[in-house]
């Protein structure tokens, strides 16, 4: 047991039912039905194998797309193809959660054989929204469909996904009010490696935050500067965008209004708030880049042209920034510095990630965003610790319990009888 968590070694799987929560949530190419990444796939790879080689009868639960817009939906079947790839051997799929079909190939299992359910964000109990709206308690979590079905036919839950550990849902926080509970090999490994690096990191501690997941960004900002925990915090996105109107630079109306119009308003004036007290700590952009006709264009703060849209930090800032990263003993990154899919606007998260890649600084990535640019430019084996998760990260940093470790600590107290 570690952190009042079981873990896989104290369980006897040989020829057991079970469910493993696992996040291989992957970017998907639609018109061909494939995944543009497989990092989140291959990390949780040793949990999978390691029990299925121990005769686990497995059945593997994920959700695919976020759900914030019905769109992102998308069946987790391409996973399994990965995954017996990976695995090199079949991971069988059949596309259903927990209705009659899924119950009926469980239990047809035989001992290592693995099947993974069709996406969980299919059942209207597993979405964003149902746990934003009800707030169920994990003891009605409990009760919910998915756990009803699902645990009566299982001895064994394994949560391995620790990049969804901040959200409060039945397939990660229901099972363990039922079922014997553990964390898997790729959960034990995230949460110990923060744990230990976060209660004295090496200074100075460097954080790069950017990308367009403003609430989870302001959030860790708080946190880490409340508690003295980063010594500078380098901004891009529109994380440096909402800094900056908050000081009162001029970002431009067409910059100003995207803002605005995507309800990120209310964050300039917390913005001002932290910007105000911590300054010294917080590093903003000194010039920006925008495009014009598809064309790269940069200007200096005070100059930044009427209707440009902002798509990235400029030359200065990216080349200061990189020395900040040199001369840090600590980096912790989430989120690019701009749209670094198109090659007009990637300058400045190219940038970030070559001093990455050359710094002599103990390096943590989390978030989709940084490991899809970790690997496209090549530096997987040049970070020192890649975290499957965004969210969880910055929850994580916050010092809260996050729902799932909650969980999971009242599952080690669950026998099954």
């Amino acid at each position: 047991m570690r952190f009042g968590i079981r873990t896989i070694d104290e369980f006897d799987v040989k020829d057991k039912i079970v469910l493993c929560r696992v996040d291989i949530n992957q970017p998907v190419d639609r018109e061909k039905g494939t995944l543009k990444s497989t990092a989140r796939i291959e990390a949780c790879v040793p949990t999978i194998k390691e029990l299925s080689e121990k005769g686990a009868k497995l059945v593997l639960m994920a959700h695919q797309g976020s759900d914030i817009e019905y769109k992102n939906f998308y069946t987790t079947e391409p996973h399994s193809k990965v995954l017996s790839q990976l695995l090199g051997k079949e991971v069988q799929f059949i596309p259903d959660v927990c209705g009659p079909a899924a119950i009926e190939k469980i239990q047809s299992l035989n001992a290592g054989e693995i099947l993974l359910l069709d996406n969980v964000r299919f059942v209207s109990e597993e979405q964003t929204l149902f746990e934003q709206k009800l707030c169920l308690s994990h003891e009605e979590q409990a009760q919910t469909l998915l756990v009803r079905r699902l645990a009566p036919l299982a001895d064994l839950y394994v949560c391995d996904a620790f990049a969804a550990s901040h959200r409060d849902q039945p397939s990660l926080c229901g099972f363990e009010q039922v079922l014997p509970s553990a964390m898997g090999r790729l959960f034990e490994k995230e949460y110990c490696v923060l744990s230990e690096l976060m209660e004295a990191p090496e200074r100075p501690c460097t954080f790069v935050l950017g990308g367009a997941k403003i609430a989870d960004a302001f959030l860790m900002m708080e946190t880490v500067l409340n508690a003295s925990v980063a010594d500078h915090i380098l901004t891009g996105g529109l994380v440096a965008n909402i800094l900056l109107a908050a000081k009162g630079e001029d970002i431009g109306k067409g910059s100003m209004d995207f803002i605005l119009k995507s309800n990120y308003g209310e964050y300039i004036d917390k913005a001002k708030v932290i910007y105000e007290k911590y300054q010294d700590k917080i590093v903003l952009p000194t010039d920006l880049a925008y495009t014009e006709d598809g064309v790269r264009k940069e200007a200096k703060i005070g100059s930044i042209p009427e209707q440009a849209g902002l798509t990235d930090i400029g030359a200065d800032t990216s080349a200061a920034y990189q020395k900040y990263i040199r001369e840090s003993k600590t980096v912790f990154v989430n989120g690019p510095m701009g749209i670094f899919e198109e090659e007009a606007t990637e300058y400045g998260t190219k940038a970030v990630w070559e001093a990455l890649g050359d710094t002599e600084a103990y390096t943590v990535i989390g978030g989709g965003d940084s490991i899809t640019a970790t690997t496209k430019y090549d530096k997987t084996a040049a970070i020192s610790y890649i975290c499957t998760g965004g969210g969880a990260l910055i929850r994580f940093l916050t010092g809260e319990e996050l729902p799932v470790v909650k969980a999971l600590r009242h599952g080690a107290g669950i026998t099954k009888e």
